[in-house]
């Protein structure tokens, strides 16, 4: 057992009878009442966010969970297959568990978390950014630059991502895996 001193960002806690991961929380101290902790919670079982406050000292049930690193191998229709890049055991995860499926590249690193208890995958962690490469954009127009006009591109993964209108297809685009946006062209 744990209290609201312990929290931190990534946190997995058990509360109401499921599994959670802290995204993030604050700790408050009004200068009236007691002092609180307020969080925001995403279920591992459904990806579902929440926002919940804990009172100060409040004791908080830790799930104990192992980080293992390991690589994407290819997507099935919803499952996606990993392996262990230690002990080369391969295993497979649903679309639902993954933050941003979509930006999955084959053969890319994630960090996915497992429950030492029940030896099952909490959730999968990606790098904060990928760099993709654009395979069917349309052609920006000339002279259209001036305002931050965007188009959709799709890139090498399936995904479609808003562009700025400079972008064309075969450009290598950095993209945020957190909220799925540009970030900037990559040069080689």
């Amino acid at each position: 057992m744990a209290s609201t001193s312990d929290i931190k960002n990534g946190l997995c806690i058990k509360h109401n009878h499921d599994i959670y991961k802290i995204i993030e929380f604050l700790h408050v101290k009004p200068g009236k009442g007691p002092a609180f902790v307020r969080t925001k919670l995403k279920s591992l079982t459904n990806g579902k966010v929440l926002d919940n406050t804990f009172s100060a000292g409040h004791k908080i049930d830790t799930v104990r969970v192992e980080t293992h690193t390991f690589q994407f191998l290819y997507p099935e229709g919803d499952d996606f297959h990993f392996m262990n890049a230690e002990t080369f055991e391969q295993i497979t995860l649903n679309r639902n568990v993954l933050d941003s499926p979509d930006l999955l590249k084959e053969g890319e690193n994630v960090m996915i978390q497992i429950n030492t208890e029940t030896d099952l995958p909490l959730s999968v962690d990606m790098a904060s950014s990928v760099v993709l490469e654009v395979t069917y954009t349309e052609p920006g127009l000339k002279g259209n630059t001036a305002t931050n006009a965007t188009k959709p591109a799709t890139v090498e993964t399936g995904a479609i991502v808003n562009v700025p209108l400079f972008i064309n297809e075969g450009d290598k685009i950095k993209i945020d895996t957190a909220s799925g946006s540009y970030m900037e062209r990559v040069k080689e």
